[in-house]
């Protein structure tokens, strides 16, 4: 496995450990559809947090939610548009990023809620 990919794997383990800490039951890990593939979908009470993680080893390029392109927005969307309506889901639904730097000097975790919308 590639290194950014162990990289990425890691970071979504830390965010799930991060969600289960606060509250959230996870629904699926790794949905795909078509072309998109949603890292985490998590449930806590009525809403569906659609969370995508973003993992760098650094900050020197810019903040790691900086790296979601608007087309990568846009089938994450119609991803989690198919999985709510094919559940027969009845949830409100948030799009969330967790933003983790992790390297040698340790860990920076950020949840940004609602980072996104349906648009």
């Amino acid at each position: 496995m590639a290194s950014h990919n162990e990289l990425g794997k890691k970071g979504e383990d830390i965010a799930i450990d991060f969600l289960l800490k606060h509250g959230y039951d996870i629904v699926t890990r790794n949905y795909v559809y078509q072309k998109a593939e949603v890292d985490i979908i998590a449930k806590k009470e009525n809403v569906l947090a659609v969370v995508e993680v973003k993992t760098r080893t650094n900050a020197n390029f810019g903040d790691p939610q900086q790296f979601l392109k608007p087309k990568q927005i846009q089938r994450i969307i119609k991803a989690v548009d198919e999985f709510v309506n094919s559940n027969n889901m009845d949830v409100e639904v948030r799009f969330d990023i967790i933003a983790i730097v992790l390297n040698k000097k340790g860990m920076t975790l950020e949840h940004l809620e609602n980072a996104f919308y349906h648009f």
